[in-house]
């Protein structure tokens, strides 16, 4: 499988498709493929390592899920706890009996940031939980679901806050990170000292005209206003490197593949939650239409459900989650594996490296 995916990633930066890339793969909590190809910065020609962290978007949404289980785990919060118990103010304008539970599964109903929101306003943890703690909800919480994409992050870091007292990123470190020897490869926020050592990101061919292609009426491009929307602009933006943003992490592939593996069982001595807990927080939770998106999204707690590019249904025991530019880490009760996929060449459209070396893992590993 190593030598696979090696040759499919020297392959994609061959042809000029993509930039530098990584793959992780673990399986039964042994590594079974650390591939990297290409450069972390092509100004410079810096080479991809396998320790180099990418802004992966979207992707660290099932790092900060982790989190949330991890303490769920050790009995330091409930889901079914109202946020409005650990943090008063959200529960402003009919809120009060929205739940953590709801939360994970995108069902708050608050999505959305006001259209002239700035990084530098992102870069404000309790400016943004104050906003979000006050805004009117879309829809009654718990009844529907839509993908809250920037503003789920702040949510859970600020549940994380008040159950534990420190901020997330802290947490992901002493409870996750330091465990599993990756605290220097997975992070809400890079240290400044460490900003020379993330991949910077470059826009792909194409990615103007298939963001311009997007239909403008769908709700989750009013809920989320271009100056915050990911990018590689965005995404190398040492202001959104340097914050905690939970939404959205920087991470290596290797590191958050080791993550999931550790929630399918032990690596080297360290597992994140039991068994019980594991088939609790992977088990399907909604399945509705996202009102977001348009189209029905199975969920589970945190996570999205099916393998990036397949049918989910044909695909429940994977949970995971990709990210906007083409980065994915997941893992599958079923087989015991976990995969992750970090680039440097953004692209708002089909996650197409994703898509591939996940097929070929999986055929790979179905024999």
């Amino acid at each position: 499988m190593q030598e696979l995916v090696q040759q499919a990633v020297d392959q994609l930066v061959e042809s000029g498709a993509e930039l530098g890339v990584q793959v992780a793969v673990y399986r039964h909590g042994e590594l079974v493929v650390d591939a990297v190809a290409g450069v972390a910065d092509p100004a410079s020609g810096r080479p991809v390592t396998s320790d180099t962290p990418f802004y992966s978007a979207s992707t660290g949404k099932g790092v900060t899920a982790t989190v949330v289980h991890v303490l769920a785990d050790r009995g330091a919060l409930d889901y079914d706890t109202p946020i409005a118990e650990l943090w008063p103010e959200f529960g402003a304008h009919g809120k009060d009996r929205a739940t953590v539970r709801h939360a994970l599964t995108h069902s708050l109903g608050v999505p959305a940031v006001p259209s002239d929101l700035t990084v530098r306003d992102l870069a404000d943890r309790d400016g943004m939980c104050a906003l979000i703690a006050g805004s009117e909800p879309w829809w009654e919480p718990g009844t529907r679901t839509g993908y809250h994409a920037l503003t789920w992050g702040f949510v859970m870091g600020e549940i994380v806050r008040r159950a534990t007292g420190e901020p997330i990123s802290q947490v992901l470190r002493r409870e996750v990170a330091e465990p599993l020897g990756i605290a220097d490869e997975l992070f809400f926020g890079v240290p400044a000292s460490e900003l020379g050592r993330v991949a910077r990101l470059e826009d792909a061919p194409g990615s103007a005209e298939t963001a311009a292609a997007m239909p403008a009426d769908l709700p989750i491009f009013k809920a989320a206003p271009p100056a915050v929307t990911p990018s590689a602009a965005y995404g190398n933006d040492p202001v959104v490197l340097t914050s905690e943003i939970p939404s959205a992490g920087t991470l290596s592939a290797r590191a958050v593949a080791r993550m999931y593996a550790a929630l399918l069982g032990e690596v080297d001595g360290v597992r994140l939650v039991g068994e019980e807990r594991l088939r609790e927080v992977t088990a399907l939770a909604t399945d509705d239409v996202d009102q977001m998106v348009g189209f029905q999204v199975p969920r589970a707690l945190g996570y999205n459900l099916g393998r990036p590019g397949a049918d989910p249904r044909a695909t429940p025991s994977v949970f995971g989650m990709p990210g906007m530019g083409g980065s994915a880490a997941y893992a599958d009760t079923a087989t015991g594996v976990s995969f992750a996929l970090t680039k440097n060449r953004f692209f708002p459209g089909p996650a197409t490296a994703v898509e591939r070396i996940g097929e070929l893992v999986a055929k790979a590993v179905a024999g």
